[in-house]
């Protein structure tokens, strides 16, 4: 975990952005003086349900088009109801959103391609559509409609390759 921890902050400093000493999280400070914190936990120890077999199954109908994407990231950033993702998973889908330190376990690190890899897009949609029991993952059955969650599992598959 150091190793990704330091090579991600070598990565940021060359990028013209610091770390700055703290608390157990490291934090990156950006040029334009914004504090970001810096998940090094990946991958999580997570318990979370799997979903039925008929979800397992699916797979995202929804292109990945610059439309879809965009919508992806205003339901994440914005607009998903009850609470936007990045107030849990960060904006840069990283489980450091500013309400992260107070949940326990901590919101998914999207991230982590040692776990997200292997997530089946049904199985992101499930969770999604309703919540994850025994974590803050509130369900969104009753304020996304399933296009809308699809568009979400299409941005967030994005921080993998960011």
């Amino acid at each position: 975990m150091m190793l990704r921890v330091l090579a991600l902050s070598l990565t940021l400093l060359l990028s013209g952005q610091e770390v700055v000493a703290g608390d157990a999280l490291p934090r990156v400070q950006s040029l334009d003086g914004s504090v970001l914190l810096v998940s090094g936990i990946c991958p999580q120890n997570r318990k979370t349900r799997k979903a039925p077999g008929r979800y397992l199954k699916k797979k995202n109908p929804i292109s990945p088009t610059l439309k879809n994407l965009a919508e992806g990231k205003r339901l994440f950033n914005k607009d998903a109801k009850p609470t936007a993702c990045k107030l849990c998973h960060g904006t840069m889908g990283n489980g450091n959103g500013s309400l992260a330190r107070r949940l326990d376990p901590p919101p998914r690190n999207f991230t982590c391609a040692e776990v997200m890899s292997d997530l089946p897009d049904g199985q992101l949609f499930w969770v999604i559509q309703n919540g994850s029991r025994g974590t803050a993952m509130p369900a969104h059955k009753a304020t996304l409609k399933p296009e809308e969650i699809w568009q979400l599992i299409l941005y967030i598959k994005q921080f993998l390759r960011a």
